[in-house]
């Protein structure tokens, strides 16, 4: 090996990489790393803006400038669709979040040495990183670190705790899951703390399902132009720009279709984005609790979104069922929904549009699509979740 060697590229889990294959942790393009290790940096290589960059298992890109982030996150997705011998007919340019957007996040909390650990796992392991700042957080969610801290600290024995932060419509929602609340004065405890910090809900999980302990109004979040229940724990896209951002892709591609099947649709992000007195959406979940939002939501707001409970994984809908919309749009989990896109490979559905959180899997099921008749026509990539090496996107797919 020569003295150094010059990184080429980002990998996909944010290692750099040489022309030899050597994998470098936080590496930038045109960095040299030299035989012993030590790197040099180059023109894009940034300096982090967090001083848990490194340890923390939150972010891993943050060494790269703004040019490499945004090239890497259009090339995860490229990359993804050349590997399974696709070629769009065009990639539009990456959408990135901007820094302290993330609307939602699951943070872990533990006693250590008489005092509250509060933050995101390392990488590759179960330590905690006791956050002391954070720059992709919202800063509603990131306010209530240290409160939360001192709330934790007066738990009594040892403490391994789960705490899920959600920006809702009437501020933020914490579930805590993995403590204990005996006593009136423990309550009360919980109870001052969320009237002060003036949250939306304080949900607690003790064993037997999230509770919810102070929720002085209904919680909901704004999903096109209805307000939507919010169940404890439910999907909601990372970021609100992140999201606008796939339901606009949505809403251009399918302007036209007079019927639209949403399936795995969740609370409804897309059904109500779509909804208007031309179009009817019947929106397809699993999840009872998301399903019955959806329904309740689309009741209340009288627009056309239909919901149906149906596990989709389990019964798919069959090819003459999507025969009798104008167009299908999926948003599965990250492993993707081979059996359902094999039906709708199968279906003379006219109009396709896909978002997916998994380049690799959405790329192996966009394949049985166009195998089965349809040109993929254009990819947008997301980055909601900054300097991550996670990568989201909306395609569309037509009928040749």
């Amino acid at each position: 090996m020569s003295a150094a060697e010059e990184i080429v590229r980002v990998a996909a889990k944010g290692d750099g990489v040489t022309a030899s294959g050597r994998h470098v942790p936080f590496a930038a393009p045109a960095d040299r790393v030299h035989a012993d290790g030590t790197l040099e940096p180059g023109p894009h290589h940034a300096v982090p803006p967090c001083r848990h960059f490194g340890t923390c298992g939150g972010c891993q890109l943050q060494h790269l400038d703004e040019e490499t982030l945004t090239r890497f996150v259009a090339e995860r997705v490229a990359n993804a669709a050349s590997g399974q011998g696709l070629v769009p007919e065009a990639i539009a340019s990456p959408h990135l979040s901007p820094p302290n957007s993330r609307r939602r996040a699951t943070l872990h909390a533990q006693r250590s040495g008489g005092r509250i650990l509060l933050g995101f796992r390392e990488a590759g392991s179960h330590r905690i990183v006791d956050m002391q700042e954070c720059h992709v957080l919202a800063p509603e969610l990131f306010a209530l670190v240290a409160p939360l801290r001192r709330l934790l600290a007066a738990q009594p024995g040892r403490l391994a705790a789960d705490l899920e932060l959600t920006l809702a419509e009437q501020g933020v929602d914490v579930g805590i899951k993995g403590i204990t609340v005996e006593g009136l004065a423990a309550t009360e405890a919980m109870l001052t703390f969320a009237r002060t910090q003036g949250l939306a809900r304080l949900t607690l999980d003790q064993g037997y399902g999230p509770e919810a302990v102070w929720e002085p109004e209904p919680t909901t979040v704004r999903l096109g132009n209805v307000s939507v229940p919010l169940p404890s724990g439910a999907f909601l896209q990372a970021t609100a720009d992140g999201e606008a951002v796939l339901v606009g892709a949505a809403r251009e591609w399918l302007a036209e279709a007079a019927t639209v099947a949403d399936l795995f649709s969740g609370l409804g992000t897309f059904a109500f984005g779509l909804a208007e007195p031309g179009t009817k959406v019947l929106a397809a979940e699993a999840a009872r609790d998301a399903h019955l939002a959806c329904k309740a939501a689309a009741g209340r707001a009288q627009v056309p979104v239909h919901a149906l409970h149906r596990d989709l994984f389990r019964n798919p809908l069959q090819a003459d069922e999507l025969n009798r919309f104008s167009a299908v749009l999926i948003d599965p989990p990250r492993a993707g929904a081979r059996d359902q896109v094999g039906h709708i490979a199968e279906s003379t559905v006219s109009r396709v549009v896909y978002i997916s959180c998994n380049p690799s899997s959405w790329a192996r099921d966009a394949a049985t699509l166009v195998a089965g008749g349809y040109r993929l026509v254009e990819l947008r990539p997301v980055g909601q979740f900054r300097w991550s090496s996670h990568v989201e996107l909306a395609s569309l797919f037509l009928r040749a």
